[in-house]
Parts: C-alpha cells; structure tokens; sequence
C-alpha cells in the first residue's frame, strides 16, 4: 500500500464526492424520513431494471417506467437553485407528481395510445406538451443552460421552419406533428437514447457502483502501485494504470480522475511534478476511463444501437485505439522524466502477486463481461450475470461483502468459497451447453428485491435475536447505481428530443451537406471541420450529448465522403471525449486544479499535452480504408500489425514533438521535422510512411551528434 498523503493534502470520501459533484451536478444528500424514502426509491429503480433486463416488457412501457422513475428522482434529487440543496421544496414535489401524471398516463391508456402519432387527441397535447416542459426543467438542473437552449432551439425550429432561409427552410410542423413525434412514437423523447439509458448504461452503471463498494478502486490503485511504482517513471506511470482499471468498469473521466488524484498526487508532488502537471496527467489519465474497456463511456452503448451491432463489436473496435491513447501518455510521461529529471519515489507497496491472489476476483470485470458476450450472450445478458457474479464474489473477503453480519459471529464463514464454486460450476455447464443463461425466476427476484427493500428502509441492518446482517454496501451499491445514472438518462431524453425534431425535418442531411460543401468535398478537410464542430459542441455540452448531436449531423458529411459507418461513428465518439480535456472548459482538468490546488487553465494547457498525440487516432482510421485495422475491421493481421506498428511510431514522434524532448532537448528544427513526420505517418500509406521514418532517423542522427543539456524546470512547453 502507498505511503499516507502528505498532512493537508488528504481528503474524505464525502470530500471526493462533492468534488465530483462539482463538475458532474449537485444532488441532495437528505437525511431522515425523506433520505430513506429516496434511498429506498432508488433502491428500487436498480432492483426494476435488474429484473427488467431478463424479463419481457414491451418497450415504451419499459421506457415510460425508466423516465417516471428518472424524472420523479431528479426533482428530489436535484435542486431548482443551489440555494436549495437542504431539503425537497413543494415545487419539486409538484413537478414530481406532474411526471407521475404524464407517463402513468401512458401506461394507463398505452394500447390506444400508440396509435396517436400523427393524431394526438387533446390530453396527448397537453400531457405530451407538459412532459417535454419537465424534460427541459430536469435538463436545465442536471446538465445546465446550454444543452436547454440548444433544445429549445430545435423545438423552435420545428415550427418556424417556411420563414427560414435555404438550406435550413422547411415546411414547418404544427403543435400536434410535433408532439406525436416526441410524445408518442419512439422517435422523440421515448427513442435510441433513452432505449439506450433504460438497458445498458443504467445496468453497467450499477455493476460500476458494485465494484466501488466492493473496494475495487483502492485495489486498482494499489496494483498499479505495486506494478511499476518503483520505477523512475513510477509516480507519472502508476496514475495512468490506476486510471485504466479504475476507469474501464467506472467509464466515468470526472469521478476516476478525482478518486485517482486523492491518492496519488502527493506520490506525484514528490515526484517532482508541479500542481498543473500533475493535474494534466490525472485528467489525462482519467477521461481515457472514457474510451477504455469492458464499459467506455454511456455514448458507446448508443454507437452499438445506432449502428445496429453488438457492443462487443464495440469494445473490440476500441481496443487498440484504448491502447494507442494510453502508449502515448506513456511516452509522454517517459520524455518528460528525461527532460525535467524527475525523481524515483520510495513507496512502500504490496507484492502485486500477492494482491491478484488476494482479490483476483476484484478483475472479473475485465475477464466475465468479455467472455459471456463472446460465448453468444447478449451486453445486457452479460452484465446482468456480472453484477450477480460480483455481488457473490463480494463475499468472498469480509472487507469487500456487500452484505455482512452486523451481530454475533464475526469470523470470515467458509461457506461463500463452496458458494463460488457451486455458481462457478453452473457458470461453466450453463454456457457450454446452451450458450446463454436462462432467465431468473421472479419468486427469485421478488425475495432479492424485498431484501434490499426492507434493508433500506430499516437503515440497512435486519435483525432477529442473535443473527444479525449490515446490507450498508449493498445498499449503498443500489442506491448509486440509480443516483449516478439520473443526469446521463435526462441528457438521454433531452437529445431524443433534437433527434426527433432533426428527423422530423430532415436537418441531419442539410447540416451534412452544408459541411461537405464547405470542405470542397475533401476528406481531410471535412474531419478537420468535424473535429473542430465537435470541439465546440464539446465546449458546452456533456460527452454523451455531444455524441447523439454529432451522429445525427456529422456523421452523414462523413459516410457521403465514403468513410464507413463504424469509423464515421467511432471518429465522432472519440472527439467527443477529448473535447472534455480541451481548453477552455474541460471538465476532467478542472477537477484536477481543484484536487491539486493549481490553475485550471494551465493544468487544461497540461492535460491537451498528454492527450495531444491521441488527437490523430481517429484520422488513422478514417483517412484511409487500411486504418480500419486499427478498429479490427479487416481480417488480415498482417495489415493490423502495420498500421498499428505506423500509428505507434506516428504518436511517438508527436509525443517527442509535444514534449520538446528525444533523446535531449529538441530544437525548434527538430519538433517540426517530428509534428510532420508523425502527422505523415498519419496516413496509413507505404509512401508516407517511409518518408516519416526517414525524417525521424535524421532527427535522431541530429540528437546523437549534440552534447546532453541541462535539465529542464517542469511544467514548461
């Protein structure tokens, strides 16, 4: 285990949550007869979609249930004014009850109901008209001002289109169109997005929060440690492992950043990193949570529903590019102790042997969701199976059971062990032979959810004399899991309303064209004005929003050009991402300065350092059909090793380049001669690619024959 922080620099659990919270939105933690009945609440939500993932209900009824349940929840949850944290105001309460009103009435009358989208009777106008009010209000507390103006201009649109002018000009729709297309059909708010939300980001956001509460992220962080602490570059490169498996389960850039940071800062201060390059390399480290597998971030399960494949196609779509973006900081962390010669910290730290062995099934994330989906099951099947697996292997260790016994005999039981085995076993057989898992039975799940249920609402301990249990964690794990997924479900329900409406009136092609245009037809030019449209986007709106927007806008000017409909997807989702460490508003380096105590603009400047390089990934395979290897969409290995051999030396040189630092201190000369030799080795091509090549063997012939500087001051250009 790592030493202790430094004295000032530690910081509590509910410390680290707020801070979170600070650039993720603020929610209500309510004490007494109102907390245990949200709690309980939410407890609930989780324990509906668990079952619901293996049970059979109709979509939009499924749907409706998952934004009652979002909706009711943000207005208790999340406050009107910040004023307003402390307690559920009547305001809230009504809108709440407003919610139950709009989509129970859904529920009540759905077989007459969806037979009303293009003629909406009165009460659809009016509810329908309500319910796209409170998706705005719950957009406007969760996720804030821009992404609701940006709504509302699409809603404006809608209906003003015969006084635009060309190319934007439309026939224009009247309220009852507009409202049938939202309200009613599964195009609006009820469409992909929300679809998306209601199965695979809420069920792998609860898996998350089990992890966590098993003690998953200490034991990420002090693997890491225990794996390459020692070394010179230890410090910078424990962070990024830290951050690849607390991040992979996670997919959250804000919340491993700061988790990873509350541990590892003062290892880095000692280091001798300054506050903002320290904070560069958290949040650099941290949003690549985002792109990593088994889960990325809640954009990759609408890229796999969008796209009409699996999401394991998905993850192995990300996973040299997930590789790639995290050799780069490597690099980057290697040139930058060179350069600034950084110090080798002594930290005390366990045998990683000895760690794997004691909480191997800690990693079962990285092994069991890969596997089941391989084996034939589908994402939702798998991590079903996987927060059930987790839940039991929890148990194995006293200090990770989420579930323990409060009164009585305290020693480890041996009985989870034979447990294990029991379920291992049935794991195995079940799979062989059927290639899926049956579905759970509901007596089953009725006792699992009463458990939980009553364990909320008793303040988590159920007693009868001696035999006592403390389902804290478990319902802790529960209730996060539906806390955290409130502000992506809203975003989700937010966007299907532009969705809609960019459907409804034909603009995704407009904009695409208007985009093609611009760029006269070149493909280059075309991703460089996708990049930069993303940036902006990025500017303002979270990763999932941006993703949605962009796929229904942007990926068309792509496709038209000829790249292909994964590339197109996976180049909108990974700007994206790094729209999130990009200066002036990133979010993952803001909470890196407030973690460190540095400037937030310059630790932004720190972060774009590190992630720079990875900026090129996705025009490796978009340029050029031969970068397809680098998504594993050819079955040729030869041509995956050559374009992910050139895309290696490509980022290595723009690593040195943005470094300022090779084998000694580059000249201005050289970090030229390295940007156009890596942006060459951009386009998977043997021409360029030898060019590049040659030109980085001449800049390391240049560093040979000059005598080695001083070191530099770190944090420098």
């Amino acid at each position: 285990m790592a030493q202790e922080p430094e004295a000032g620099l530690s910081k509590s659990q509910v410390e680290l949550e707020e801070l979170v919270e600070q650039f993720e939105g603020k929610t209500r933690h309510l004490t007494g007869t109102a907390g245990w009945l949200i709690t309980a609440a939410l407890v609930l939500m989780s324990l509906y979609h668990l079952y619901a993932a293996q049970a059979t209900f109709v979509r939009q009824i499924h749907l409706t249930i998952h934004l009652l349940f979002v909706l009711v929840l943000t207005f208790m949850l999340y406050p009107s004014r910040k004023d307003r944290l402390g307690r559920i105001m009547p305001v809230d309460v009504v809108l709440g009850a407003l919610a139950v009103i709009t989509l129970g009435y859904v529920l009540v009358d759905f077989n007459q109901f969806i037979y009303r989208i293009v003629t909406p009777t009165q009460w659809d106008l009016i509810l329908g008209s309500v319910l796209i009010l409170l998706v705005l209000e719950a957009t406007r507390r969760t996720v804030g001002n821009a992404l609701l103006l940006l709504v509302v201009a699409f809603l404006i649109y809608a209906f003003v289109g015969p006084w635009l002018p060309d190319p934007f000009s439309h026939r224009g729709y009247a309220l009852d169109r507009v409202v049938g297309q939202l309200y009613v059909s599964l195009e609006g708010i009820f469409g992909v997005p929300l679809e998306v939300s209601s199965t695979f980001i809420i069920l792998f956001t609860i898996y998350g929060s089990f992890l966590e509460q098993s003690g998953a992220g200490k034991f990420f962080v002090d693997l890491a440690l225990a794996l390459v602490g020692r070394r010179r570059t230890g410090a910078g490169q424990a962070v990024t492992v830290a951050s690849f498996l607390l991040g992979g389960p996670s997919g959250s850039g804000v919340a491993t950043t700061v988790t990873v940071g509350a541990i590892a800062y003062p290892m880095l201060k000692r280091a001798g990193y300054d506050r903002e390059s320290a904070g560069g390399l958290l949040s650099a480290g941290g949003i690549g949570a985002v792109i990593s597998p088994p889960i990325l971030g809640a954009a990759a399960f609408i890229i796999a529903e969008i796209l009409k494949i699996s999401y394991l196609q998905v993850l192995k779509m990300a996973i040299i590019p997930t590789f790639l973006y995290y050799l780069a900081i490597f690099v980057m962390i290697e040139l930058d102790a060179r350069r600034f010669h950084l110090r080798q910290v002594q930290i005390v730290t366990k045998n990683p042997l000895q760690l794997v062995l004691r909480y191997w099934y800690l990693l079962s994330s990285f092994v069991v969701i890969p596997l089941f989906m391989i084996r034939g099951m589908t994402a939702i099947n798998a991590v079903l199976w996987a927060t059930i697996i987790a839940l039991a292997t929890s148990f194995l260790r006293r200090e990770t059971a989420l579930v323990v016994g409060a009164r009585g005999e305290q020693r480890h039981p041996v009985w989870p062990w034979a447990a294990m085995a029991v379920l291992a076993a049935f794991l195995v057989l079940v799979i062989r032979q059927q290639r899926t898992l049956p579905p759970l039975n509901t007596v089953a799940w009725a006792v699992v959810a009463a458990f939980f249920l009553i364990a909320a609402l008793a303040r988590h301990r159920l007693g009868i004399g001696r035999i006592g249990l403390d389902a804290q964690k478990g319902v802790m794990a529960l209730g996060n899991g539906s806390r955290q997924v409130l502000s992506v479900a809203v975003t989700t329900a937010a966007a299907g309303i532009i969705v809609g409406v960019t459907n409804l009136t034909g603009l995704g092609l407009k904009i695409a064209d208007i985009i093609v245009t611009a760029a006269g037809g070149n493909l280059f030019l075309t991703l460089i004005f996708a990049g930069v449209a993303l940036w902006v986007l990025g500017l303002a709106l979270p990763i999932t929003a941006t993703y949605i927007i962009a796929a229904v806008m942007v990926a068309p000017a792509l496709t038209k050009l000829g790249v292909s409909h994964l590339a197109a997807h996976m180049f909108i989702f990974y700007y994206a991402v790094l729209s999130e460490v990009s200066p002036p508003v990133g979010l993952s380096p803001m909470a890196a300065a407030a973690l460190t105590g540095g400037n937030a603009f310059k630790t932004m400047l720190q972060a774009w350092k590190y992630t720079l390089p990875a900026f090129v990934v996705p025009f490796m395979f978009t340029v050029h059909p031969a970068g397809l290897g680098l998504l594993l969409e050819t079955k040729e290995w030869l041509d995956v090793a050559k374009v992910t051999v050139t895309a290696v030396l490509g980022l290595g040189a723009l690593a040195a380049a943005a470094s300022g630092w090779l084998l000694r201190r580059t000249t201005v000369l050289e970090r030229v001669l390295l940007t156009v030799a890596g942006l060459a080795l951009v386009y998977p091509a043997t021409g360029p690619d030898l060019i590049a090549a040659s030109i980085v063997a001449a800049v390391i012939v240049l560093q040979v024959r000059r005598p080695v500087p001083a070191p530099a001051a770190p944090g420098g250009g």
